[in-house]
């Protein structure tokens, strides 16, 4: 079969998909935001002639370009020819590329065949990949799993973790081989949003410019140098560039404000910010279609975040799960990357507002609930949950699975996991979350959900240092009537949140975190002494086992054994109404080696004083 032959059957296999596409609607060029000056982002996509081509590869298996054109009401399959260096230039739409003469004529076909039906499938919303090399070894074909993914300011610091990110998730989309040359196991996914943290340390500087323009200056050229320096290191097109220094020159126009006005209120302090969010995603958006995967950049506000009016410290909305399922279904391409901010949101009436702690975890479940998505993942800078803190327990290990309350109570306490609150919308929607290591994306971190592990015995160990220990007793006999209702009306009158509770008909012992203020301490304790004998106690810790209290009694011997051969003098228990922890408030200078000891007895297999289980002494090491 002759050269025009090859040709000519490839092209009508091409034309058929495309008016197939056209009568159902399911390809269409996709409008980006202002990044792009209201151009659209055309996706192009070419039948490999052979299988060296060192063209890039889209995640569907087809080379593609990248090419912005005005908007036009062209919609198709578009073809065109490859740079080595990946470069877009403009071409006819009608711009065609021979076959290699080096393949047969069934060969050629089959190939083209090939390729249309993978992106056929690829444009379901549930896609699968064809039995090709996409495909697991023993398995005929492979869905991917739709995810949200979220990274935080430490997975951004700067361009060279930027660009890490950008490839982390380009491989994710569709697997890289093994060292081998052997077909990757991993599950590919199909991000329907990535949220982005600030920068690095940007959101603190935002914070310090602030304060610093309340003293009359105002000084942005950090921030200028982190963002334009990395648009620059990427050489992303100017448009990205004007867009990320329009949003500095603004911040600076408004610290210039709060620097003429002397005033910073919570309202002023979420808009100031923002920006930082705001800036990360353009350029994430940017830096992803440089490397040909289709993305574009969103505020929270235009994909449906929406929250009540507490600046600083906002909650979504409940309609908020509808309105983002509803932006996304009617303006966003499941096939294009959403790349959003975390941590902000917009309230009824339009103003920026902040999430509060955990805010940009919050933005990637609220959005994974909305999406009905398989997995959030959430991606930091440690290999999941880990048993205890590694900066303390050199030994200390990923947890592969935990549940919700597991992971309630670790935050609680001190370690560094999703905050409860963000955790709640993928609890609802029974949506578990991967906890993964940006810095090892092999490592196959934490999953959360609604079960977690229940045959291990301790789950982690963690811990809250500098708290406070005040025990109130009752000055009345047994049987006071009302004692606990007068203690807690104080703890409300002074605003004193409690950590840790134990109590009796005539006493109470409770933590106050270090968050509290003396003066607060001090007028709550006068109080209280007007009914009740009070004693406080400084320099304590909190030691909190999460474990299954099935087998409390096991663990409890193992601990108080180890604390009796250790000397650890424990002052107060309790354990928590989820039925998933056990706390221990002891001495904070015996916190350390309290902890060190535990995790050899529950962790590392090396127990100096014999694990109990069952009732029975397993070894004594």
């Amino acid at each position: 079969m002759t050269n025009e032959k090859l040709t000519s059957t490839a092209a009508v296999l091409l034309l058929a998909l495309s008016a197939s596409l056209t009568t159902i609607g399911a390809f269409s060029p996709t409008p980006l935001n202002r990044l792009t000056n209201q151009r659209s982002l055309i996706v192009k996509y070419d039948v490999p002639s052979s299988s060296s081509s060192s063209s890039v590869v889209s995640p569907l298996g087809l080379q593609r370009r990248i090419v912005y054109e005005k908007e036009s009401n062209q919609t198709g399959l578009f073809m065109s020819e490859d740079d080595d260096d990946g470069e877009a230039n403009e071409i006819d739409n009608d711009g065609e590329e021979t076959a290699s003469t080096e393949q047969s004529s069934s060969d050629v076909e089959a190939d083209a065949a090939a390729q249309i039906s993978s992106y056929k499938s690829s444009l379901n919303p549930r896609r699968s990949f064809s039995s090709s090399s996409s495909s697991r070894p023993g398995s005929s074909a492979i869905t991917p799993l739709d995810v949200t993914m979220k990274f935080g300011g430490s997975s951004l610091a700067n361009s060279e973790r930027v660009d890490r990110v950008a490839h982390l998730i380009q491989d994710r989309i569709r697997p890289p081989p093994n060292e081998d040359g052997t077909p990757s196991d991993e599950i590919p996914v199909r991000p329907r949003a990535v949220i982005c943290s600030a920068m690095g340390k940007t959101t603190n500087s935002l914070l310090s410019a602030g304060e610093m323009a309340l003293e009359g200056r105002v000084d942005v050229e950090a921030l200028r140098t982190l963002h334009l320096g990395t648009c620059r290191d990427f050489d992303l097109p100017e448009r990205t560039r004007e867009d990320v220094e329009k949003l500095l020159d603004e911040c600076e126009d408004m610290l210039n404000g709060v620097r003429l006005i002397q005033e910073l209120s919570p309202k002023s302090l979420d808009q100031l910010v923002s920006y930082g969010e705001r800036c990360s995603v353009r350029i994430m958006a940017a830096r992803l279609n440089q490397i040909g995967v289709p993305a574009q950049a969103f505020d929270a506000w235009d994909v449906g975040v929406v929250t009540d009016d507490n600046y600083g410290d906002a909650k979504l909305l409940p309609s908020c799960i509808e309105s983002i399922r509803g932006r996304f279904s009617s303006r966003i391409d499941p096939n294009v990357v959403a790349v959003v901010t975390g941590f902000i949101g917009h309230n009824t009436k339009g103003r920026i507002t902040t999430l509060g702690r955990g805010g940009s975890d919050l933005t990637a479940t609220a959005i994974g609930a909305a999406l009905k998505v398989d997995e959030v993942q959430v991606w930091k800078d440690v290999d999941g949950i880990l048993t205890a803190d590694p900066r303390l327990v050199k030994n200390a290990v990923p947890v592969s699975k935990v549940s919700y309350d597991e992971a309630s109570e670790l935050a609680y306490f001190g370690a560094q996991v999703l905050h409860p609150i963000a955790m709640q919308p993928a609890l609802k929607a029974n949506i578990p979350v991967r906890v993964k290591n940006s810095y090892n994306p092999s490592a196959p971190g934490s999953v959360i959900d609604k079960i977690g592990n229940p045959e291990r015995m301790v789950t982690a160990i963690t811990c809250k240092r500098n708290v406070k220990l005040l025990d109130i007793h009752s000055l009345n006999m047994l049987g006071a009537y009302g004692f606990l209702g007068a203690v807690f009306a104080d703890f409300e009158k002074h605003k004193c949140s409690v950590d840790v509770l134990a109590s009796s008909e005539v006493s109470v012992s409770v933590t106050l975190d270090k968050k509290q203020h003396e003066e607060d301490i001090t007028e709550l304790c006068n109080d209280l002494s007007k009914f009740a004998e009070v004693e406080l106690h400084r320099d304590r810790a909190i030691l909190t086992l999460i474990a299954d209290v099935k087998r409390s009694s096991d663990v409890l011997a193992t601990v108080f054994r180890s604390f009796s051969a250790h000397g650890v003098q424990v002052e107060m228990m309790s354990q928590g109404a989820s039925k998933v922890n056990i706390s221990f408030i002891v001495r904070e200078d015996q916190i350390d080696d309290a902890i060190l000891n535990l995790h050899s007895c529950f962790f590392e297999g090396s127990c100096d004083v014999g694990m109990i289980e069952g009732g029975e002494l397993l070894a004594d090491k």
